[in-house]
This record gives C-alpha cells, sequence and structure tokens, in this order.
C-alpha cells in the first residue's frame, strides 16, 4: 500500500478569508507523483491547543504530515513552538539555521525577531529554504513548512527526497458535452465497483459559451487498472450517444 500523507494549514488568515490558500493543490499533486497521496486537509487557527491536538492526532493516523504557516518572526508564529510540545520536547536555538540566517541578514540586522525563525524543537532536521533562508524542519513524521507558496514550494522540493513514496498515482480523464450526471450514475457505480482500488469522480463543468457536460476521471497507481476503467468510462459515454472527449474540458 502506499504511504498515506495529510496537511494541516494552520493560519487565521485562511479561516477569516484575508488570505486564500494556494498551497493544497501544489502538494496534492506533488504527493500524488510520489506515490504518497493527500488523505486529508485540515484548516485550523493559530491556537496553540488547537495546533497541538491535531498534530498530535494526525501524526498518529498517517505515515507522513505536512504543516503549512506559522514559522515566521511575529508573535502570532506559534508552529514551532507547538509542534515542540506535541512531541515533549523543549524548543531551542538551533545553531546551524542562526548561523546561516545571521549571515544572511548581518549580525547587525540579526534582531531578536529574526532568531525565532531558529528556533527548533530539540531533535528536529532543517528543511533547506533557498527562497528565503529561514528554514522549516522535520521531526519524526512531521514536516513543518512556511505558508507562503514559493517558500513553501521551495522546502518540499528540498524535502522531498527523504520522504516515504509508493507508486505514483495517475489519472485518466474523459469528458462529453451534452451529458448529465443522472444518466451515467449507474453505469459508473457499476465500473467503481470493478475497480475498488480506484478513485473515480464524476465532475460537471459549464463553458461560457452555456454548453455543459460532465468529465469523468479514474484515479490511481494500478496502471492496468487505470487503463480498463478508463476504457470503461469511454464505452459508458458511447452508450449514451454522446462523444468521449480525452482529457479535461477546455474553458
Amino acid at each position: 500500500m502506499n504511504p498515506s500523507s495529510a496537511l494541516i494549514v494552520i493560519g487565521n488568515e485562511i479561516l477569516s478569508g484575508r488570505t486564500q490558500d494556494a498551497n493544497i493543490r501544489f502538494l496534492a499533486t506533488q504527493l500524488g507523483d510520489i506515490g504518497a497521496p493527500l488523505r486529508e486537509v485540515r484548516v485550523i487557527p493559530d491556537v496553540r491547543e488547537t495546533i497541538i491536538a491535531t498534530v498530535n492526532e494526525m501524526k498518529a493516523r498517517y505515515d507522513q504530515v505536512f504543516t503549512t504557516g506559522g514559522i515566521g518572526p511575529t508573535h502570532d508564529d506559534i508552529t514551532a513552538s507547538c509542534v515542540a510540545e506535541a512531541f515533549g520536547v523543549p524548543l531551542e536555538l538551533h545553531a546551524e539555521s542562526a548561523a546561516l540566517l545571521e549571515e544572511h541578514y548581518g549580525t547587525d540586522q540579526f534582531t531578536s525577531a529574526r532568531q525565532r525563525m531558529a528556533m527548533l524543537p530539540r531533535g528536529a532536521t532543517p528543511i533547506k529554504n533557498t527562497a528565503s533562508i529561514a528554514p522549516g524542519f522535520s521531526i519524526d513524521n512531521v514536516h513543518v513548512m512556511a505558508g507562503v507558496p514559493s517558500i513553501m514550494q521551495a522546502m518540499f522540493h528540498a524535502v522531498s527526497p527523504t520522504l516515504k513514496q509508493g507508486q505514483p498515482i495517475r489519472s485518466k480523464t474523459w469528458h462529453a458535452l451534452g451529458i448529465y450526471e443522472s444518466v451515467i450514475a449507474a453505469a459508473l457505480e457499476a465500473v467503481q465497483n470493478r475497480y475498488p482500488d480506484l478513485d473515480l469522480g464524476s465532475y460537471p463543468f459549464k463553458r461560457p459559451d452555456g454548453r455543459g457536460g460532465v468529465a469523468l476521471v479514474a484515479k490511481g497507481s494500478d496502471p492496468a487498472h487505470l487503463e480498463a476503467a478508463s476504457q470503461a468510462i469511454h464505452d459508458l459515454i458511447v452508450a449514451t450517444g454522446k462523444t468521449p472527449i480525452e482529457g479535461e474540458p477546455k474553458a
């Protein structure tokens, strides 16, 4: 079986609507590519008790857990200290990370606020950050990363080689115009029942010109089952009298 992954998105700004999360899609795609599919996403506030409880719950449930947000230099960046508490270890200055930050900013500008970004749980391994120097970190099966998308992506690429991996998750998509979900629901369910290891989905769409239809997606790690299910999806569309078109519908 492929290893399972989960994501904890931490930040009041996400829950308030001030900031739109841009990391979920990236992580879902990247984790699927390495065969460690994303199975759950939680969006939680900058509340110490909530962060600690969520980390503890999810690190016990999933093979690997990722967090985004809350590792900057301000008072509300409490993720590192919460993760330390979840693991029962102290938060302390990581000498190597502090040296890199001091070299980057200069001794005069290496303020106490910036020193906060070098505070890691004892025993954590820094995640290299080529975008802005300040590290993320890994401790056991939890990988703590920044919320800023460009920085998070740099951290993910740095930590990716160390992650648990499996068979890549691939997908096949067919779509058709002028078709309704209710028409293909029973046939699609029959295909799902034949291939329970795959995830099959039905997604209605509508183009700007008013024409709409349904995209049918099969996703999984078994190439033979994926091809067979894809062919079955093609055939069920044909059976409705519509023309199956390979790939996602274009706007």
